[in-house]
């Protein structure tokens, strides 16, 4: 449905898109807008993740503050963004009276609740004495905790994933819910149950060093080898150790990083993400919070990691909450990008989800499809952009002139909730199950290598890697500079061992 076909001056916006007009909001637009129109039928336009909703004439809520805010809770959700926004705005008194007119009410009962948990004002109003509790979020359209936190005052069962300080939405879409489906553990607890023990921890050594490689390579840097053995001596305690608290995330920075750039608390400046375009510009990617908002913001993210692992949140949905909104608050001067990819093996490992002792590299299913992951990352970092009211001076110092805190603190997280699945179920699907299958081959190979020429195992593996390399066949120069002892008929044979290995699928590892 073209936006053409609804000649605009009969249709009205309602819920959000009214409430955003009405009192000139700065927030990132909701994934849905409504609009009810005088004439024609219902319509939805989606859009660049955006659903467009255009309701009959029956629909119109009415002109009250009440009426929109309930007709948003109802038909474009819960954005806690928006909400916390609008409260700022609004005048007491009207929300006031809203709540007054009908207080126990269900949207009523959420917006007082909501009104008080991001105003940290209490209404003059009683506490409500009877009637059921019900749920902030709605479990079949959210993830949620569980068990909730009741709230007497509103009779209210608080299941959101935070705090006021820093509470993600992670919506439960057709694509989450199809990962959830897929039952990805099993899915990989089968790919290893597969293999023998010890070609398994040989497929974790080079994972581990994988993993590495590639989360530096992301940022385009090439870690020298002490960095490289610290990093994959912190992806082997993963498993073990809670590293999501201020102590452990500094001397994790510290570890990961230059110790010329390491941190002894968060940082002081203002930073972004950008690059050099021409001399003394900048291209701004996102711009970070204010070095004086990120205390308050890195406690909001421990606390609701700390909820969350206690709360029955999936594993997944978890992992993208907290290493995304890491990543996007950008505590550090340098190492936040290794940081926030590292949090989703430690959270992926203590959750149960990856089986014991396996660890699969994320940041190489990221790497081979940079464009997917930096999407993930701008889905948020698009639209704040058009926000943030910022100055760069001549040596690229940023000052940001706004308020910005409250787009951090609500982030809606369902893009890369959905990201973080897609590239989990790459890395068990390609990733790990491609390197044991790489291994057993090389195995086998070896092994009927063997028994035809009794040779070195350095000697094998340049035979291998040379068939590798050479579409099955052992090249004339490594014949002559390694292997000028072997007949031509023992050569034939040891080619024929690797081509029924890998069954003529060569592969370019090396």
């Amino acid at each position: 449905m073209s936006k053409s076909n609804v000649d605009s001056s009969i249709r009205r916006p309602a819920g959000y898109t009214e409430l955003i007009d009405r009192f000139n909001l700065q927030v990132i637009p909701n994934w849905h807008k409504s609009y009810v129109t005088s004439k024609g039928k219902h319509q939805i336009e989606t859009a660049g993740g955006v659903v467009e909703e255009i309701y009959p004439s029956r629909y119109w809520p009415g002109d009250s503050l009440g009426n929109h805010l309930e007709f948003a809770l109802k038909f474009d959700g819960t954005n806690l963004a928006i909400l916390a926004s609008l409260f700022q705005e609004v005048d007491q008194k009207d929300f006031l009276d809203y709540v007054k007119s009908k207080p126990t009410g269900k949207y009523t009962r959420q917006l007082w609740f909501l009104y008080e948990f991001f105003t940290n004002k209490t209404l003059p109003l009683d506490d409500l004495k009877q009637g059921n509790y019900i749920d902030l979020l709605d479990p079949d359209k959210y993830y949620t905790i569980v068990p909730v936190r009741q709230i007497r005052r509103q009779r209210i069962n608080d299941n959101l994933l935070g705090g006021s300080h820093f509470c993600p939405i992670i919506r439960r879409t057709d694509n989450l819910l199809s990962f959830q489906e897929a039952n990805l553990t099993k899915r990989c607890k089968e790919a290893v149950s597969a293999y023998p023990p010890e070609l398994l921890k040989r497929a974790m050594s080079y994972s581990y060093n994988k993993e590495t490689k590639s989360s530096y390579e992301i940022e385009h840097i090439k870690p020298n080898s002490t960095r490289t053995e610290r990093f994959i001596a912190m992806l082997q305690l993963a498993e073990k150790e809670d590293f999501c608290e201020k102590a452990r995330l500094i001397d994790l920075q510290n570890r990961i990083v230059d110790l010329r750039f390491a941190s002894s608390d968060y940082r002081k400046i203002q930073y972004y993400v950008g690059e050099t375009i021409s001399w003394q510009k900048q291209r701004v990617h996102i711009v970070c919070p204010k070095p004086e908002d990120l205390i308050e913001l890195m406690e909001g993210l421990i606390k609701a990691h700390k909820r969350m692992d206690k709360g029955e949140v999936p594993a997944v949905i978890h992992a993208a909450a907290i290493a995304y909104g890491f990543v996007f608050i950008h505590p550090f001067e340098d190492g936040n990008g290794r940081i926030h990819r590292f949090l989703i093996h430690n959270i992926l490992a203590r959750r149960g989800f990856t089986p014991e002792g396996v660890m699969f590299p994320v940041s190489a299913a990221m790497l081979k499809d940079l464009a997917a992951y930096d999407a993930s990352l701008e889905a948020f970092s698009q639209p704040l952009m058009t926000l943030v009211d910022y100055v760069l001076d001549g040596e690229g110092k940023m000052t940001v002139q706004n308020d910005t805190a409250l787009w951090y603190k609500y982030i809606d997280m369902t893009p890369q909730a959905e990201a973080l699945f897609r590239f989990i179920e790459q890395t068990i699907d390609t990733e790990l199950v491609e390197e044991l299958t790489f291994l057993a081959k090389y195995d086998q190979t070896k092994k009927a290598i063997q028994e035809i020429v009794d040779m070195p195992d350095r000697k094998i593996d340049i035979f291998i890697q040379s068939c590798l390399q050479n579409n099955g066949r052992l090249s004339a120069r490594k014949r002559t500079s390694n292997f000028d002892f072997l007949t031509d008929e023992e050569v034939n044979l040891m080619e024929e061992a690797f081509q029924v290995a890998y069954n003529s699928d060569i592969s370019d590892k090396t």
